[in-house]
């Protein structure tokens, strides 16, 4: 399935929840919306469903506007973070219900159910009711009849945030896996820049309503177009810098300085912006180093994660092991330049 918005915005009153945007989905693959609360992922995918009207703007899926037709007219199936089942009915029966819906035979409908029931471990339960399951296996269920209606456009809005770990990178392994066979395009919603990173596929970016880059995902991630899309992309928050450039040098204080890529050397002479990944800032290690005073120690299992000011600038810094830290101490990072995102005035990345 193609799916396109043209031009499409959303305003409720007098607040813009979606800004003219122009995003065409890449058919039969995974396409991730990527961004914080409030970015606009759910309400894009609303609108791609039908749920919501653009404002302006159309939406176009296979060739054909269909920004009136009613989500009922249309071949999508959506699942929410919070699991919806249906109470009253059984495993079969919730899996089943959008079959009964369109009126297919019995026995297509039993093997159907029975098929994706295997597919995601709840043959054991079919026989059982929702208030029976753990949240894992009632969001299996939900996935189940997403997946048993054949539907050509399949929304998943932040699927696994309920789950427990265990269960949640199960899940993410098998999803791409289990749509692959269909031939769906995918619409995935999710805050996690690492999980975008798992599930592979396009990426775009969401940042206030915007949708900032679309591509590949590994592309956007290991080159985003702007600073704004690299910051969507880092959590924790990418470190971000003004830096002086001249000649071939690059200084981020009088004491700190490295030289630049060639490509940059070219350049006028004048300040710029670094962006530099928190888990490229090592307490070990060679390249630049600088030095800060700590702000907050976190160890969180294997890994330690310092926020630190480094000449005037708030930086955190994510490292395997621990290391231990004081608060309000001094403490010496060390980055490899070559790590280092570059931007321009207008902040937009400088190929390097």
């Amino acid at each position: 399935m193609t799916i396109e918005l043209r031009q499409v915005s959303l305003r409720i009153g007098a607040e813009t929840h979606i800004y003219h945007t122009d995003l065409a989905l890449e058919p039969g693959q995974f396409n991730i919306l990527l961004g914080t609360t409030l970015s606009g992922k759910t309400t894009l995918m609303r609108l791609m469903a039908g749920l919501e009207k653009p404002t302006t703007g159309e939406l176009w899926i296979n060739g054909e506007n269909v920004t009136g037709v009613a989500v009922q007219k249309r071949s999508v199936a959506m699942v929410y973070q919070a699991f919806i089942n249906y109470p009253s009915f059984t495993v079969y029966d919730n899996i089943a219900s959008p079959l009964k819906v369109v009126g297919l035979p019995r026995r297509e409908i039993d093997s159907r159910v029975r098929r994706f029931a295997e597919m995601l471990k709840l043959t054991p339960m079919l026989e059982r009711l929702p208030g029976e399951l753990s949240g894992g296996q009632q969001q299996r269920t939900a996935l189940a009849r997403a997946l048993v209606k054949g539907a050509e456009l399949v929304l998943l809005d932040e699927p696994l945030a309920n789950l427990d770990y265990k269960l949640r990178e199960e899940l993410r392994d098998e999803l791409p896996r289990l749509f692959a066979d269909t031939g769906a395009t995918v619409v995935y919603a999710t805050s996690e820049p690492l999980e975008a990173l798992m599930l592979g596929g396009y990426t775009a970016t969401l940042n206030q309503g915007r949708v900032v880059q679309f591509g590949p995902t590994s592309s956007i991630y290991r080159q985003p177009a702007t600073l704004e899309a690299a910051r969507v992309f880092s959590d924790p928050p990418i470190n971000v810098a003004d830096i002086i450039k001249q000649d071939d040098t690059a200084y981020l204080s009088e004491a700190v300085g490295w030289r630049i890529p060639p490509a940059l050397s070219r350049l006028p002479d004048g300040q710029y912006k670094i962006g530099l990944r928190p888990h490229h800032l090592l307490p070990r290690g060679d390249g630049v180093k600088v030095e800060g005073e700590v702000q907050i120690a976190e160890i969180s299992g294997s890994e330690s994660i310092v926020r630190v000011s480094i000449e005037g600038n708030n930086w955190v810094s994510e490292a395997h092991g621990i290391h231990p830290f004081e608060y309000g101490a001094k403490a010496s990072f060390f980055f490899d330049p070559e790590r280092c995102m570059y931007f321009d005035a207008d902040e937009n990345l400088i190929q390097t």
